[in-house]
C-alpha cells in the first residue's frame, strides 16, 4: 500500500490568511493510494514537474512546493491517476469531463483550483474497495511528517462544480416593476460586472406573471449597461450575469409562493451553504404580508438572510411601529435594511469624511462658529414622481429619512469607531434632540399643474409637493442654530446641496469695504451633489488692483474635474452595503420612530385643520412663505 502526500505548500503571499490556511489544511489531507507499477506506467513527470515531485523510497509520492504552480502540475497528475482509476473501476466519463471542465474554466486562479482538487480528491475510491485505516510509517524527507492516510469509501466518483454553485443569492421581489427594471436589475449587474459580485451569484426575480427564466432575461437585457470606464468584456459579462438570473411565478398566495422560492433556491444552491439577500419592491400595503411568508418560508439555514425595504416607511407614528413590530418579530435588526437611494448618494457619504478627516473643518463644527445650516433638495420636471406619492406627499417621502437622515449625520457627535452600529448611536441621539415643530416654523406648498403639462395632474387637494421648516437641535453643540430645510418637486432646477454658513467676524476691520449688506461676506462651505458634484469655500479677497476693493470669492473642488471617473448609482453603492452588512447609511427602528417623532405632530396639524399648501407656479421658486421663513430666522437665502 502506498500513499501520495502534498507537502511544504505555501499560498501566494497576496492572498487572504483565512484562504491561506484553508488551502493549506485541504492539501495537507489529501492521499490516496497506488502501486509504484502504476506510478510508472501512468506518470511521466517532466523536468519542471521534478522540482516538485518526489518520489521516495517506500512507493510514497511527496509532492512540495509553491502552490501557484503546483496547481498547474498537481491537476495532469490528477488526471492520469483518474484516467488509471477509470480503467480499473469503470469510473463514469462524465464525472472526468467535469473535472477537465472545470479545470479549464478557471485557469487564471489557483487558489480555487487547488480547493477543487482537494475536494475531488475527497472522494477518489480506494481500488479494492475497501474502507479500512491503512496507515502506515513511511520514510521521509527530513523535518517532515506524513500525517495517516484518509480514509474513503467505494461510491462513484461524485465531484461538484464549484464554478456553478452560487455562495450568494439576491431574490428581487417584484421583479416586473419599473423599480427594478430600471434600478434595481442594473445596479446588481454594474456590481457583478465591476468584480463586486460572486462570479457564480444567483439572482432570481419573483412576481405574479407568468414568465419564463428567458423571458426576465430580455426584460431586463436592454436596461443593462457596462462601466463607460470599462467595457471589456461586456458582452461575455453580459450573458453571464443573464445566465445567472432566474424567474419565479409566486402567484397570489405569499406563503405559497415564497416555499416555491425557497425550493428552486435550494436547487441552485445544490445543498452547499448560501447566503440570501431579498429585495422587497413591492407596493406598501403589500409588505407585510410579504415580509411574513419570507421569514417564515424562504428564509436559509446555511448562510445569512438579509432583506431590503423600499421608503417611505409608513405613513404615520402608528402605521410605521405596527410594521415594524411585524418585521422585529419575524426578523432581527440587523437583518433589515431600510433603503433610500438618496442617501446612497456620494455627497452623504462624504459627510462623515469631510468632518472627521480635516482638521480644519472639524473645531468649527458648532454653534461658536457656525450661523447656520440649509439643507436644500429641489427637483425639477425631469424627475417623475412615485405612483404613491399622491398619498404621502413630500413629507413622508423625502424629508422624513433623507432630509433628516442626512441632519443627523452633519451633526452628530464623533463616533467612537466606523461601525455602522456606532454611527447610527450618534444618529439618533441628533434626531431625539430636535426641538417639536411649531406650525408657525413650517411652509407647505403645492405646484399648480395644467391639463397642458406633462406632469401628474391627479394630486388631491391637501397634498403638499413643497415643504419648507427650520428645526433646532437643543445639545450644546448645536444650541440656537438654525437647519433650514427645504424640499420640493416641480421647482425651477434640480439642486441638492448643504450650505453651512459661519457667523461674521467680530469687528471686521473691512466692514466699510464690504458694503452694508455683509451676509453677502459671511463664509460659507457649500457641499453640492446637483447639478455638478463640488466642494465649495466661499471666501473674503481682495480683488487685485490699486485699490482696497473685496470680493467673495469660492474655492472650487469640481468632481468631474477633479476625477476623471464614472460616479456609481446610488443603489450600486446601497446594495454593495447591504452585502458587505454595512448598515450605516440604513434606517435602524429606532431612527425610524424618532424621525416620526419629529413629524407626526405636523402631519396631524395638517389633518386636523384641513391645511391647504400654498400654490405655486410648475417650474418656479416655490411658495413666497418660505422666503418669509428663511428671514425670520434671519437666515439669507441662497440665490437658486
Amino acid at each position: 500500500m502506498y500513499c501520495c502526500k502534498v507537502t511544504n505548500l505555501k499560498s501566494p503571499p497576496n492572498l487572504p490568511h483565512s484562504k491561506q490556511r484553508r488551502m493549506s489544511v485541504s492539501f495537507s489531507h489529501f492521499s490516496i493510494p497506488f502501486s509504484e507499477s502504476s506510478i510508472a506506467s501512468s506518470i511521466s513527470l517532466s523536468t519542471g514537474a521534478a522540482n516538485n515531485f518526489q518520489l521516495l523510497r517506500g512507493s510514497c509520492l511527496v509532492l512540495h512546493g509553491g502552490a501557484s504552480d503546483l496547481y498547474q502540475r498537481f491537476r495532469g497528475l490528477k488526471l492520469q491517476i483518474l484516467k488509471r482509476l477509470n480503467r480499473r473501476q469503470h469510473v463514469p466519463a462524465n464525472d472526468l469531463k467535469r473535472i477537465r471542465n472545470q479545470d479549464k474554466d478557471q485557469p487564471e486562479n489557483p487558489s480555487r483550483n487547488d480547493e477543487q482538487i482537494s475536494e475531488a480528491a475527497s472522494t477518489i475510491p480506494l481500488s479494492n474497495g475497501s474502507t479500512e485505516d491503512h496507515t502506515r510509517t513511511t520514510s521521509q524527507p527530513k523535518k517532515s511528517t506524513l500525517p495517516p492516510l484518509v480514509q474513503t469509501n467505494s461510491s462513484n466518483l461524485n465531484v461538484d462544480d464549484n464554478h456553478e454553485r452560487p455562495s450568494l443569492c439576491i431574490a428581487v421581489i417584484g421583479a416586473t416593476g419599473e423599480l427594478a427594471k430600471n434600478k434595481i436589475f442594473p445596479a446588481l449587474f454594474a456590481l457583478y460586472y465591476s468584480g463586486f459580485l460572486p462570479e457564480n451569484v444567483g439572482i432570481f426575480g419573483y412576481s405574479r406573471k407568468d414568465l419564463t427564466d428567458e423571458d426576465l432575461r430580455s426584460l431586463i437585457a436592454s436596461t443593462l449597461t457596462c462601466r463607460i470606464d470599462h467595457q471589456q468584456n461586456c458582452g461575455d459579462k453580459m450573458d453571464a450575469f443573464l445566465s445567472r438570473t432566474y424567474y419565479l411565478n409566486g402567484g397570489y398566495d405569499n406563503k405559497e409562493g415564497m416555499s416555491k422560492l425557497n425550493s428552486r433556491m435550494e436547487q441552485i444552491e445544490a445543498g452547499y451553504p448560501a447566503s440570501r439577500i431579498f429585495y422587497l419592491s413591492v407596493p406598501h400595503e403589500a409588505l407585510p404580508d410579504v415580509a411574513s411568508s419570507l421569514a417564515d418560508n424562504a428564509q436559509t439555514k446555511k448562510g445569512w438572510n438579509r432583506i431590503i425595504i423600499e421608503k417611505p416607511f409608513g405613513f404615520d407614528a402608528v402605521s410605521s411601529q405596527l410594521f415594524t413590530k411585524s418585521l422585529l418579530s419575524k426578523f432581527e435588526e440587523k437583518q433589515i435594511y431600510r433603503i433610500d437611494h438618496l442617501l446612497g448618494r456620494n455627497l452623504i457619504e462624504n459627510l462623515t469624511v469631510l468632518r472627521f478627516s480635516n482638521l480644519v473643518f472639524e473645531p468649527l463644527w458648532s454653534r461658536t462658529y457656525i450661523r447656520n445650516v440649509q439643507v436644500i433638495l429641489s427637483e425639477d420636471l425631469s424627475m417623475p414622481l412615485g405612483r404613491y406619492f399622491d398619498g404621502y406627499g413630500v413629507i413622508r417621502d423625502i424629508v422624513h429619512s433623507h432630509i433628516l437622515q442626512t441632519i443627523a449625520l452633519l451633526a452628530m457627535e464623533p463616533p467612537i469607531s466606523l461601525d455602522g452600529e456606532d454611527i447610527r448611536n450618534e444618529k439618533v441621539k441628533v434626531l431625539r434632540s430636535i426641538r417639536n415643530l411649531e406650525p408657525s416654523d413650517v411652509i407647505l406648498g403645492q405646484y399648480k399643474a395644467t391639463s397642458g403639462d406633462k406632469v401628474d395632474v391627479s394630486l388631491s387637494s391637501r397634498t403638499p409637493t413643497f415643504f419648507a421648516a427650520a428645526l433646532y437641535i437643543d445639545n450644546a453643540r448645536w444650541d440656537g442654530v438654525p437647519f433650514m430645510i427645504k424640499a420640493g418637486v416641480g421647482l425651477i432646477k434640480h439642486r441638492v446641496e448643504i450650505r453651512i454658513q459661519f457667523n461674521s467676524v467680530p469687528g471686521n476691520l473691512y466692514r466699510e469695504r464690504i458694503g452694508h449688506n455683509t451676509d453677502l461676506a459671511t463664509n460659507e462651505l457649500i457641499l453640492r451633489d446637483e447639478p455638478d458634484e463640488a466642494i465649495l469655500v466661499k471666501i473674503n479677497n481682495k480683488i487685485p488692483g490699486l485699490g482696497l476693493n473685496l470680493d467673495a470669492s469660492e474655492l472650487n473642488l469640481l468632481y468631474k474635474d477633479k476625477y476623471n471617473v464614472e460616479v456609481p448609482d446610488s443603489y450600486e453603492h446601497l446594495l454593495l452595503d447591504v452585502i458587505d452588512g454595512d448598515n450605516h447609511l440604513f434606517l435602524r427602528s429606532d431612527e425610524l420612530a424618532a424621525a416620526w417623532n419629529i413629524l407626526t405632530p405636523v402631519l396631524q396639524w395638517i389633518d386636523q385643520n384641513n391645511i391647504a399648501p400654498e400654490l405655486y407656479e410648475l417650474g418656479g421658486r416655490g411658495p413666497v412663505g418660505s422666503y418669509y421663513l428663511w428671514a425670520k430666522h434671519g437666515v439669507w437665502w441662497a440665490d437658486d
